[in-house]
């Protein structure tokens, strides 16, 4: 697919965060795809959590099923974006920020500002060798105010997609 599409997706993404109240920021996998992170302050377990991601992973699916998917199997996934709910399931793991990839070439998972993505290459652009010298060019951390951020799932946003916070 498109790497456009992936870029895409991840800015429609936070626009629907947005509209919901959250903030998001964006950081490239070192792989084929971005993660957008939702920092929020614990409320709810972590079913209810996963429960709501998968319905706005599913309200994307439904939006464009040609573009889309979130269904794990890579069978069902050709030619798709995968929209992965589940890695907010509890004990399941994300690659963390300025970790490098077991892959060729070395990629790096780097946090990115949001008017970056256009100029974005490819999520594996950032690599061993020149991660330092992006590092170096930052005028500013692409994540700044994320540590700061408290912000919650409310009552409020469960309902609009059916979850039962209880």
């Amino acid at each position: 697919m498109a790497w456009q599409w992936v870029i895409d997706a991840a800015l429609q993404l936070r626009q629907r965060l947005q509209e919901l109240g959250l903030e998001s920021w964006v950081k490239t996998t070192g792989g084929k795809g971005l993660h957008v992170v939702v920092p929020i302050v614990p409320k709810y377990d972590w079913n209810v959590i996963k429960a709501f991601t998968q319905a706005i992973a599913i309200e994307r699916v439904n939006a464009a099923p040609h573009r889309y998917t979130a269904n794990m199997s890579k069978t069902k996934r050709v030619g798709k974006i995968y929209i992965d709910y589940v890695r907010n399931s509890r004990g399941a793991t994300a690659i963390a920020n300025y970790s490098t990839r077991a892959r060729s070439g070395a990629p790096v998972s780097v946090p990115l500002a949001w008017g970056e993505l256009p100029t974005l290459a490819r999520s594996d652009s950032y690599t061993v060798t020149n991660v330092l010298q992006r590092l170096k060019t930052l005028s500013h951390d692409p994540w700044e105010g994320f540590g700061q951020v408290k912000q919650r799932v409310t009552k409020n946003m469960l309902k609009i997609f059916g979850v039962d916070g209880n």
